[in-house]
């Protein structure tokens, strides 16, 4: 599936080479293979290897390197040029993407916007060249502001912020955070409504029996793709109408066909 469509991304530990093919087989849209935060210092230069191998051999997966300026970044760089697409941590700066992108011509990056600077800077961000689709880090970004990861309200400005960057810069709707909490669907299902609602459409997911769910949540709903349905059947000639209340103009035709095409159904306005 192509990255900019995704909606679920699975992490597994770049030195945990058993989980690959069973994170391959879980149903995430896309696999993402940790060498950053899943991964202790002692074992970033096996973990390097693991997946310089997994992608030697021909499969697909995005690599979560470690972030400019550490130790093992340089080594990192240099063992993804087969990767689906790079995640890079702690984006903030534009020419640090540039520098990436060009040192992997070709390879999409994925910006992890983490912190307070990120999240000021998230339009130039989003607006380099390589990117292709955000990525939102809620639990470091809370870290660093001391407020609670799991707080939907006191993340809510910088959820919004990467949302109307990604949209500004021409990018694909930003990829949701993890939800830490991993035996309790409850708030995994909270999490993803809060972040549908303010126009996110990816999810992080952490432990596969995440996957599902996600998934499911951040589908167009039955009511959604009903109303989708309705307009594009009122759509087309260029005029403003009128259904069930509701003014129907091109806006709102633009939203109704990315619900259809989110579904898997072709927008196909009537007029």
């Amino acid at each position: 599936m192509n990255e900019t469509s995704a909606k679920t991304f699975l992490f597994v530990p770049g030195h945990r080479p058993d989980r690959f093919a069973k994170a391959a087989a879980s149903g995430a849209d896309v696999v993402i293979l940790d060498l950053e935060d899943a991964v202790a210092p002692e074992r970033k230069d096996a973990a390097r290897e693991h997946v310089r191998a997994w992608l030697e051999e021909g499969h697909r997966a995005v690599v979560r390197i470690n972030a400019a300026g550490t130790a093992w970044y340089h080594e990192d760089v240099a063992s993804v040029g087969r990767a689906l697409a790079v995640m890079l941590p702690k984006a903030e700066d534009p020419a640090e993407i540039d520098s990436l992108a060009g040192r992997l011509p070709g390879v999409p990056i994925v910006p992890l916007v983490e912190t307070a600077a990120g999240i000021a800077n998230a339009v130039a961000v989003c607006g380099a060249d390589a990117v292709v689709r955000p990525a939102f880090g809620s639990v470091d970004l809370a870290a660093q502001l001391g407020v609670d990861h799991r707080s939907h309200e006191a993340l809510r400005y910088a959820r919004s912020a990467l949302v109307v960057a990604a949209a500004a810069a021409g990018r694909a709707a930003p990829i949701d955070g993890v939800t830490t909490a991993l035996d309790d669907e409850a708030a995994l299902v909270a999490d993803l409504e809060h972040a549908k609602t303010l126009g996110f459409t990816g999810k992080l997911c952490v432990h596969p029996r995440q996957v599902a769910v996600a998934d499911r949540e951040l589908a167009p709903s039955a009511s959604e793709i009903e109303w989708a349905r309705g307009v594009a059947a009122l759509a087309g000639d260029g005029s403003v109408a009128a259904a069930g209340g509701q003014m129907i103009d091109k806006p709102v035709e633009a939203r109704a066909k990315a619900i259809l095409e989110r579904a898997g159904e072709p927008f196909r306005p009537a007029g």
